[in-house]
């Protein structure tokens, strides 16, 4: 039978390695029922670290391997919601006391966390990458806004020239220069009709101005009239005398 090569010896002995641990890892781990009593022992490891107060009830308990447990308690702390306190208890074989490996305080899976730690340099990028981002849609905005302006612009021009075409229409088939000589003979006939006016205003002052004449001779004549009957009437009485 010939002998195996150092490349297939290789490839068996990897081979009987996976196999190993995978039959290691299908063996069930079995919680310690020694540990798992004992609750007393790691609520006393808690009330070294922290008050009666905060620690509640056992809520559940995580096997870490052979003869190696964690109890989990509910935290009654102010400010720490969805956390429990954990105390890993162990012993070294199935006749050995149970030991108090470490306690903690440890989130649940509804327990409010602080985000990841962010590096300042990504954290830096981030920014710069956000406000490129930011300056660029302003960018996009102004362009979208000065559009607007301009075809509000055009319309206003359209609207212009729509109106200009409106009064072209209003005058299509008129003779502008008809109407002109039109208003001018109406001009001419008021101005006359004006003139007729003071004419007859004028002749009529003028009547009554010869009115008064008349009437002023008349008073005079009757005066002297009565003057000289007044000097006949004293001629006759001083005759008489």
């Amino acid at each position: 039978m010939p002998e195996a090569t150092e490349p297939e010896q290789a490839v068996a002995e990897q081979a009987a390695a996976e196999s190993a641990e995978s039959a290691e890892s299908a063996v069930v781990v079995v919680a310690d029922e020694v540990l798992l009593s004992s609750v007393d022992l790691a609520r006393r490891a808690l009330l070294e670290v922290t008050a009666p107060e905060t620690v509640g009830s056992v809520v559940g308990h995580l096997v870490e391997g052979e003869h190696v447990l964690t109890l989990l308690f509910a935290s009654d702390l102010r400010g720490y919601p969805g956390w429990h306190w954990s105390v890993t208890l162990s012993r070294f074989d199935g006749n050995a006391e149970p030991t108090v490996l470490e306690t903690e305080l440890m989130p649940g899976e509804t327990a409010l966390l602080a985000p990841d730690w962010v590096p300042w340099s990504e954290r830096l990028a981030d920014y710069r990458a956000a406000q490129e981002a930011i300056a660029a849609d302003g960018g996009e905005a102004d362009d979208v806004h000065e559009d607007d302006e301009h075809d509000d612009d055009d319309d206003e021009l359209d609207d212009d020239h729509d109106d200009d075409d409106v009064v072209d229409d209003e005058f299509d088939g008129i003779d502008i220069d008809a109407l002109g000589a039109a208003d001018d003979a109406g001009d001419d006939e008021d101005d006359e009709s004006d003139e007729s006016d003071d004419d007859d205003e004028s002749d009529e002052s003028d009547d009554d101005d010869e009115s008064d004449d008349d009437d002023d001779d008349e008073s005079d004549d009757d005066d002297d009239d009565e003057s000289d009957d007044d000097d006949d009437d004293q001629s006759v009485e001083r005759s008489d005398d």
